[in-house]
């Protein structure tokens, strides 16, 4: 078995996704010698960049909610993320577009909010209001304490519980701004950010009300450079800490000595030693295809085919020869079925011929990401993962083009004619190319059942050494969530001195 010549203990790092990155830098910081390896040919995992034509597309994650995350990354390398990234507010933060036309610009301008509101609700301005102390107070809980603190035994679980109870989180999002707001455009908009991490509002815990406050605490910003500028800046600080990223390299397999890991063998034969492992690997993979069935007790191959998970994406990028100013920066489509299509998707399984789709244009804040003259966007679309029966090799291009269609007839008029570079992702890319169980984009679904200690734990509890970051564990996906996981590794990895002994 390989390893690095060095005395510091090496902390090997499955996955460069942001959750992987922020470990490595985190454990950088601790006096770890650190390893990241990466299947892709270029690191960000979910947060991949594409180049095509002029054109820069970030695969994945388009805005940061709480830059606090990155500037704590920034500050344990004695930097400024400041000096290195350049992020932008975003006013509005996005538009509601719903199916008959109307909009609902987001913001954290109380005056605003209040005035579009009472245009087409009066009566629920005082709920909406009611509705924002909720937030905060469940954001006060569930991430300022609970965000950063480990679920290692169901004692934790069970001293949280007054709170959860408190705090209503046995109720779905859905019902908890149903709670405050009747009209229905109204509880729409308090209550779809579960399908930004891949949850289902109408199941999903009203815990995830919180990121209601967190936008307007923190605001929503966009990286000059597009999200991979994050990425990049990253990288820097690991291999500035004198830290490793190895591309192309699959891993195979966690090797493991009686009950603690050993090390990883990859994909082309080589073993690499190490002290510790920490994987940014979706944690379905990580258990049922990383590490063997013998040395794993609770996630065993039964239980992961149990588990739920998220919805998965389909992504349409493309870039157009002309620009579509009165477009904003990120626009979401209501469709003219919400509850229906949502069980579609996650009940049924079944791709609708309808969609509700989340339009990302970059170019609105920063023309550099196309040629002159020229707009980059993608459009995502939720849909079942591969746990349906939908044949993605030949229901894509119908679906791409169905999608388009609505763009065209919409926002983007006459959009067929301008497209001049295009690319999709499909469920078959987040399983094949990214790993993801069942093509599942966030991992395991965010449900009350499979939240905090019921979520696969950040310090494994098959084997020693073996640590857990990104969406598949707690505290759960998004860019905070998963910073955050890697955050608890300051908690539960002991300090390097510990292998000095």
């Amino acid at each position: 078995m390989t390893g690095l010549p060095h005395s510091k203990p090496h902390a090997v790092v499955i996955g460069s996704g942001f959750g992987g990155l922020a470990a490595a830098v985190r454990l950088g910081a601790r006096g770890y010698q650190t390893t990241v390896l990466e299947q892709l040919d270029a690191p960000g995992g979910r947060a991949y960049v594409f180049r095509q034509d002029g054109f820069t597309f970030d695969a994945g994650p388009t805005i940061i909610t709480a830059p606090f995350l990155l500037e704590d990354l920034w500050r344990l390398c004695d930097r400024r993320l400041e000096d290195d990234i350049d992020l932008r507010p975003l006013d509005p933060f996005y538009r509601i577009r719903f199916h008959d036309g109307s909009v609902l610009d987001c913001s954290n301008d109380d005056a605003a909010m209040a005035a579009q509101i009472n245009q087409f609700a009066p009566g629920d301005v005082a709920g909406y209001t009611a509705f924002l102390k909720a937030s905060e107070a469940i954001y006060d809980v569930a991430f300022t304490r609970l965000a950063h603190q480990p679920f290692d035994s169901w004692g934790d679980m069970l001293r949280l519980l007054p709170e959860l109870v408190r705090l209503g989180s046995y109720r779905s999002i859905y019902g908890l701004a149903s709670n405050y707001v009747k009209h229905p455009r109204l509880r729409f908009a308090l209550s779809f950010h579960p399908l930004f991490v891949g949850g289902n509002p109408f199941t999903t815990t009203s815990i995830y009300g919180l990121i209601a406050f967190l936008e307007r605490r923190w605001g929503v910003h966009f990286a000059i450079g597009g999200t991979g500028r994050i990425v990049a800046g990253l990288v820097d600080l690991i291999r500035g800490q004198g830290g490793r990223l190895r591309f192309d390299a699959r891993v195979a397999g966690i090797t493991t000595s009686g009950r603690r890991v050993n090390g990883v063998r990859l994909a082309s034969g080589e073993t690499i030693a190490a002290d510790i492992v920490v994987s940014n690997a979706d944690s379905a993979a990580t258990y049922g295809d990383l590490l063997p069935a013998a040395a794993r007790r609770r996630w065993t191959d039964a239980k992961i085919a149990r588990a739920e998970y998220s919805m998965s994406l389909f992504v349409w990028y493309f870039g157009t020869d002309r620009q579509y100013p009165d477009v904003p920066h990120h626009t979401i489509l209501v469709g003219e079925r919400y509850r229906e299509l949502l069980r579609d998707i996650f009940d049924r399984k079944i791709l609708a011929e309808d969609f509700s789709l989340y339009l990302h244009r970059p170019t609105a804040t920063d023309p550099s990401l196309a040629p002159s003259g020229c707009d980059a966007f993608y459009v995502l679309s939720p849909v079942p993962h591969l746990g349906g029966n939908t044949d993605w090799t030949t229901a894509a291009e119908p679906y791409r083009q169905a999608i388009a269609n609505h763009l065209s007839a919409t926002l983007l008029p006459d959009l067929a004619r301008h497209v001049v570079t295009s690319r999709i992702m499909t469920p078959l890319d987040f399983r094949d190319r990214l790993s993801a169980h069942a093509g599942a984009a966030f991992g395991l679904a965010p449900a009350l059942t499979q939240s905090a200690w019921f979520r696969p734990h950040n310090r494994s509890e098959e084997v020693d050494g073996l640590y857990l970051v990104g969406a598949g564990t707690h505290p759960g996906a998004g860019v905070p969530g998963v910073l955050s996981s890697a955050r608890v590794l300051d908690t539960v990895v002991p300090d390097a001195a510990f292998f000095k002994r």
